[in-house]
């Protein structure tokens, strides 16, 4: 961003704790809860909202755990706009460094009718009444109107100006349901800065949803309105379809800041970090093809897009991806991939081809992506070096025993038979398919690290084919293995031996089989 380009500050609330965690099957636990307000801190979120301290017990002590813990941050916590949650939730945070209360209260037609059955003197007087009670305990309240982009327009005016006289030093402004649009949204904001006596006392905040997929749309486009607090969930989690996406909207103001004029204070090189740890926290994962922090943002497949990658990277990233946490970027070799990234990253691997041998790979290269999503260095190894075509050299899997159960370690016995010489040996592990892992890497000599191990049926039934797939690392080097059977130990360890053969096969012999005449013997 050029020097020259003056940015306001937005502020950064974070409701992963609270909102974020309401998403079916994101509840976490205290310490999953502390790990991810560690995160938080090391992004340098100004506000974390820690949960709903009347919700619950748990949420009362994680709220009021990590308002002891964490300095340097506001931590908050949502109440509703009732006496009791308002004296629970200061109880909970009073001994923060940055205590908020955020409370809220809905004021649109259809959840006066239907769900508060409350007419509007009635929610004006409630919300008007604890803004200042809950000022009298906290310097800062917040007060949220739930709903806010389905309220009439005139009284959502009235009802910020009441609270802000009443002591609310922020107003959040939620599109709850995510059914606004970027121009409406931004009209209810202009409307409020323009109408709203006293507006300048209190800052704007929006909280937008996602069920139309247009949280960060509404959310960008309130802050150009002049809303210049921005509510956020790391990878968009909560309910329904979730929220704004906090790296995106961050992502969002430091790449376009020509555009959009605004900035926050975010570490921006935690984001990816911090998506992985909140990931991790809910179980919930990340889809490879998310904005800024998912698997794919910084990866090229297309020949076109990776010859240019090659040329300069602005040609197809308008970020780069160590300013989020990425090591790099990542070309990924598949079907659309072309010679330019495929030459590249033989050389990489130390294969320096004529051109007519280069040609041939390619072509090989080619027939193989058609039948593979994606070409692992593995593969092209096998490519290049022809000894894997034929069996010599190759481990079969002659027999394997498992045993597992809740009075004795899991264990395994495995055989393997190489060039007409059987090798067996047994190992203990986690379990039986971590017990014959290990009984293979004793026999062969190799220690490889497994990175993922999926497995789906086939067939339907209770004697449904069952297939392994998974990928390990071994030298830096990526490589996967699939093995296919009704017995769900057997298809690991033939997928396991299908790794280690391609590993084989561009491995000296004659170390290789040093090592695995040391390391294992007749049993």
């Amino acid at each position: 961003m050029p020097e020259s380009i003056q940015t306001e500050r937005v502020i950064i609330f974070d409701t992963t704790l609270r909102d974020g965690e309401q998403a079916p099957g994101a509840s976490m636990n205290l310490a999953e809860k502390l790990k991810v307000a560690a995160a938080l801190q090391a992004l340098r979120v100004d506000v974390i909202e820690a949960g709903f301290p009347a919700a619950s017990p748990g949420d009362f002590e994680a709220v009021q755990t990590i308002a002891r813990k964490l300095r340097g941050t506001s931590i908050c916590g949502l109440a509703r706009a009732h006496r009791d949650d308002i004296d629970t939730t200061w109880q909970a945070l009073r001994e923060a460094e940055k205590p908020r209360i955020h409370l809220f209260l809905a004021t649109s037609p259809i959840h006066r009718e239907f769900k508060l059955k409350l007419d509007r003197p009635e929610v004006l007087r409630r919300a008007v009444e604890m803004v200042a009670y809950a000022r009298s305990l906290c310097a800062e309240v917040e007060f949220s109107a739930e709903d806010a982009a389905r309220t009439e327009p005139d009284f959502l005016a009235e009802v910020v100006e009441r609270t802000i006289e009443a002591g609310a030093t922020t107003i959040n402004i939620p599109d709850t349901v995510g059914y606004a649009m970027p121009a409406q949204f931004a009209a209810t904001i202009a409307m409020l800065k323009r109408e709203v006596r006293g507006i300048e006392r209190a800052v704007i905040s929006v909280h937008c949803h996602n069920d139309l997929g247009l949280a960060v749309a509404n959310s960008l486009a309130a802050l150009q309105a002049g809303a210049r607090q921005v509510e956020c969930t790391v990878n968009g989690i909560g309910e329904r379809a979730g929220n704004c996406s906090l790296e995106e909207v961050v992502m969002a103001m430091k790449t376009r800041a020509d555009f959009l004029r605004l900035h926050s204070n975010i570490r921006t090189t935690q984001l990816h970090a911090a998506s992985r740890i909140v990931s991790q926290a809910t179980g919930f994962t990340v889809q490879r093809n998310k904005a800024v922090v998912g698997e794919n943002a910084f990866a090229h497949e297309a020949g076109i897009h990776q010859h240019g990658m090659l040329q300069h990277a602005s040609t197809y990233e308008i970020m780069r991806p160590e300013e989020v946490g990425f090591p790099s970027t990542t070309l990924v070799l598949g079907k659309h991939s072309g010679r330019h990234s495929l030459r590249r990253r033989l050389l990489q691997l130390g294969f320096e081809l004529a051109d007519e041998e280069f040609e041939r790979v390619f072509a090989r290269f080619k027939e193989l992506a058609d039948r593979k999503k994606e070409i692992f260095d593995g593969d092209l190894d096998v490519l290049v070096d022809e000894r894997l075509n034929s069996q010599s050299g190759r481990w079969q899997l002659v027999s394997v025993h498992a045993v597992s159960g809740t009075s004795a370690a899991p264990s395994a016995a495995v055989c393997l038979e190489r060039d007409g010489r059987r090798k067996q040996d047994a190992a203990v592990g986690d379990g039986p398919v971590d017990a014959v892992f290990k009984s293979i890497e004793r026999i062969t000599g190799l220690n490889v690290k497994l990175r993922s191990f999926q497995l789906r049926n086939m067939t339907p039934g209770q004697d449904a084919q069952g297939e392994v797939r998974i990928e390990v690392e071994h030298e830096g080097r990526g490589y996967r293995g699939r093995g296919v059977s009704t017995d769900i130990v057997v298809a690991s360890a033939n997928a396991f031996l299908e790794v280690v053969n391609r590993i084989s096969a561009v491995r000296p012999k004659a170390v290789e089989t040093e090592m695995a005449e040391v390391r294992c013997g007749a049993v």
